[in-house]
């Protein structure tokens, strides 16, 4: 009897220590714009100041087509609100990137434009400007104008990341802000420029192919549902209980 209680508390000791805690972010997750709404992506003015062109649901001529949605940022150059192609999402995409497991973010882009553009991905910890720990994507996704639909991945594990203030590790343990804008550089703020671009599809991954795989916490508990039934078929047949 002492195998099978033993058995049992550790199948529910392992699912218990392997269930990660609540989070807005999770992995797999993806923005498809199919719902008619920007999906929590918005663009900051402050102060009072009205945003000219704030982020758009199209409702037509996705990567797949007629009938698909996307997401249309656009900037209008110059030097007031709205100049910057940039927008930011403070839901669904803020979290703990670590203990979610999401090493890469992967979308669709188009540039709609007639400037060629340079997408990045900035990070940020606490959304309170100025941030405290805040990270570039070092790698760029160059779209020149009149291209067509593009599929990007963005890693965003310490190693990919340009830190520009605070800590890369306790940033990405609490993104309280993501965001797309175009730069150049591997800096933020973005550069002035009048652009549209599309986005679609955007995606949290895991690891790549070459990592290992955490074991899941449905294994993890079928390896000690099969520990229990061991010890059950042992008791069965007669073996001493120690």
């Amino acid at each position: 009897m002492r195998h099978l209680n033993t058995a049992i508390i550790l199948a529910v000791i392992v699912l218990l220590l392997r269930v990660p805690p609540a989070s807005a972010l999770v992995l797999g997750q993806v923005d498809t714009f199919e719902d008619g709404t920007t999906q929590n992506w918005v663009v900051g003015a402050g102060f009072g100041v009205v945003h000219p062109a704030p982020p758009t649901n199209v409702a037509d001529d996705g990567p797949l087509g007629a009938g698909d949605n996307f997401l249309l940022l656009t900037a209008v150059g110059g030097g007031a609100s709205g100049s910057r192609l940039t927008a930011l999402n403070p839901g669904q995409w803020a979290g703990d990137y670590t203990a979610t497991g999401i090493t890469a973010i992967a979308m669709d882009l188009i540039n709609l434009g007639a400037s060629d553009l340079n997408i990045r991905l900035y990070l940020e910890n606490p959304m309170a400007a100025p941030p405290t720990d805040e990270a570039v994507t070092s790698s760029v996704i160059l779209l020149p104008a009149g291209g067509g639909w593009t599929h990007a991945q963005f890693m965003i594990d310490p190693l990919a990341l340009t830190v520009l203030a605070g800590d890369v590790n306790t940033l990405l343990s609490n993104v309280t802000v993501l965001r797309i804008f175009h730069n150049p550089l591997a800096d933020f703020p973005g550069a002035s420029v009048t652009a549209l671009l599309g986005v679609d599809n955007i995606t949290a991954l895991p690891a790549g192919p070459g990592s290992i795989p955490e074991p899941s916490a449905f294994s993890l508990l079928a390896l000690g549902l099969a520990g229990l039934f061991a010890c059950r078929k042992s008791k069965e047949s007669g073996a001493p209980d120690t």
